[in-house]
């Protein structure tokens, strides 16, 4: 793999950089495979098509009759290899996309990642019926299987879950077509989505940079870079935005057609049954936020324009830092240390877990061309163990993204134990661990920080990233609501979805933000809108529901720390409901809400204080 930041930049500027950087590291995959040639990915892959249709050929037809035999069945055998099959697959395609992530503009790369998606495809569609048949076994029948073969109850968390989609499951036969086709209809928009993106490059003086590197440029301390850089954007974006309207209209046209032949009667129900996740809990969370735009994110912007000597600031100013913001480069050891010793404050045991990503390189930190832009821990399989990617350029953002996606690995690491089909967790509960090593790596560096205008400075950016996690996505999930909406009317145009995107940022954002033009088309990069419609309000939930949480900690006498390392061991075997009574949080209660948005209310209220 490359090491400098982007082959277009002067050598002496990547000399520079990488110097004050320091050893950034790149992540070892041979955890999983030894190389996109090695002989036990071809094995492996071959092995899965042939286990998966001989899994097949034994079990289909067949559970209903085990579930009736009782203690005498073998739906645990079953479950058993159907999870094994499950773990190999994952193993392969999590291979497959770390290295296709790594770097998307490599024709190999993306090959082998085709190659694996097809095929296990494929391989998956002999395992399709498993879980269609083993709903409509009768629920009685069932319950007596769990209860007289242990094999088969060790699984009641997952059996249970699946039943919940039992009113959405389709006859076998289009079920079957629905996930082959996938490959070449979701998958493969996604897949040109991405590769469209990393191939982007956006003029700075002729400089030709990638979207991170450009990004990165709206939080520097010059006004003239940051509108440089938004100008730049805007300007790729313009000159692409056809092809990402294609995607948008085709992607939530495709998500239409599947919502209506299973019946969701709501354009985000899909997502909150995947979510395990009541619809009205996120009404609630979507209604408080908007009800608190005033006070939060119109209040703080408002300040941070009489900061900036601005009367109001222009959109490429959002994320700009005071001027008490430190400017020096965090280097790579420093963020590390700054991360895990927040962990080890809270919990030996965390910061232990957090420390195998340093140690083993289970982290890919640099910025490379072709490399997938933002970050992500994937958790891979449990016989594995996660990877973190990011891009690492040594702003303070970059050191909380740090922390934020080590907190999904330990989360990922801790839950491996539930096993291949149990470890995963809703994104409502996924963003949780992720959001709450943030909270404690902000913490800890605020209670050291004495001088006023350092403390200040860090509260403003802790405010400001609360306000992204929180008012800013749930702004994007009223985008989305827009657009799957009006997209049942027909086709979007490039400037219906500019027109959507400018109505939920200006409610959002408030008064003391100036949309200039060009922002019109900044819809137009977030992933999550391509990848996981809806995905966007976990965020919001997480960082609304981690305040609640910190807000316990901070008053809890003792215990708290174990509390939490078993919400997180529990993986997907618990409801949120179950999860956080141990806590006495209830989100289904809407003043459950309140108390979150009250902390990042009193964080800009302790701001005031020290203006």
């Amino acid at each position: 793999m490359q090491t400098f930041f982007d082959r277009l930049h002067a050598p002496a500027q990547i000399g520079r950089k990488a110097a004050e950087l320091g050893n950034l590291p790149e992540w070892n995959l041979a955890d999983l495979y030894a190389g996109m040639n090695a002989p036990e990915l071809k094995r492996d892959i071959d092995k899965a098509g042939a286990d998966a249709a001989a899994f097949e050929d034994r079990w289909k037809g067949t559970l209903a009759a085990e579930a009736a035999h009782g203690a005498d069945g073998k739906l645990g055998e079953a479950l058993k290899s159907y999870e094994a099959l499950e773990e190999l697959i994952g193993r392969i395609v999590s291979y497959a996309g770390l290295v296709y992530a790594g770097d998307t503009s490599d024709p190999q790369r993306a090959k082998l990642y085709g190659d694996v998606q097809e095929k296990m495809t494929d391989a998956s569609s002999h395992l399709l019926f498993f879980g269609l048949e083993l709903n409509l076994v009768d629920d009685a029948a069932i319950e007596q299987a769990l209860a007289a073969d242990p094999e088969f109850g060790h699984y009641r968390p997952w059996v249970l879950d699946l039943r919940m989609d039992k009113p959405y499951q389709l006859e076998d036969r289009i079920e079957q077509l629905f996930h082959e086709k996938s490959v070449t209809g979701r998958g493969a928009w996604n897949r040109l989505f991405d590769e469209t993106m990393t191939e982007l490059r956006f003029d700075i003086d002729g400089e030709q940079l990638a979207l991170e590197p450009t990004l990165n440029r709206l939080q520097d301390a010059d006004g003239a870079v940051r509108r440089q850089a938004s100008e730049a954007l805007a300007a790729t974006f313009a000159k692409n935005l056809r092809t990402f309207t294609l995607i948008t209209n085709t992607l939530a046209k495709d998500k239409e057609i599947s919502d209506r032949w299973r019946g969701f009667q709501d354009i985000a129900d899909s997502r909150h049954l995947a979510n395990r996740v009541e619809r009205g809990v996120v009404d609630a969370l979507a209604s408080a936020v908007r009800d608190a735009y005033p006070r939060l994110s119109h209040r703080y912007y408002r300040m941070k324009a009489r900061w900036l000597g601005m009367d109001e600031m222009n959109h490429w100013d959002r994320n700009a830092p005071l001027p008490e913001t430190p400017q020096a480069t965090i280097p790579w050891d420093e963020a590390r240390n700054t991360v895990l010793s927040a962990y080890h404050r809270f919990s030996p045991e965390m910061a232990d877990i957090a420390r195998r990503f340093f140690d083993r390189n289970w982290i890919d930190a640099p910025v490379r061309p072709g490399k997938s832009p933002g970050a992500f821990a994937h958790p891979t399989v449990p016989s594995a163990h996660p990877y973190v990617l990011l891009n690492y350029m040594g702003k303070p953002r970059d050191v909380m993204t740090l922390a934020h996606e080590l907190g999904h690995g330990v989360h990922q690491v801790l839950a491996g134990g539930q096993g291949a089909l149990m470890a995963s967790t809703p994104l409502t509960l996924a963003e949780t661990a992720s959001v709450f090593g943030e909270m404690l790596t902000f913490r800890s560096l605020l209670d050291k920080t004495e001088d006023r205008r350092e403390r200040k400075a860090m509260l403003a950016q802790k405010v400001e990233d609360m306000i992204n996690t929180v008012v800013r996505q749930i702004a994007f999930y009223e985008f989305e609501r827009k657009v799957h909406t009006e997209r049942k009317n027909g086709e979007l145009t490039s400037d219906q979805l500019g027109k959507f995107w400018l109505e939920v940022q200006a409610e959002s954002l408030g008064p003391a933000i100036k949309l200039r033009e060009g922002y019109e088309t900044f819809w137009a990069y977030i992933p999550h809108f391509i990848h996981s419609p809806f995905y966007v309000y976990a965020y919001a939930f997480g960082d609304c529901l981690v305040n609640s949480l910190y807000a316990v900690y901070q008053n809890a006498e003792r215990g708290f720390q174990e509390k939490y390392f078993d919400m997180l061991r529990a993986g997907g075997t618990k409801h949120h409901s179950e999860l956080l009574k141990p806590f006495g949080l209830d989100a289904s209660d809407p003043a459950f809400w309140q108390i979150g948005l009250g902390i990042i209310s009193n964080l800009i209220d302790e701001l005031e204080a020290l203006d």
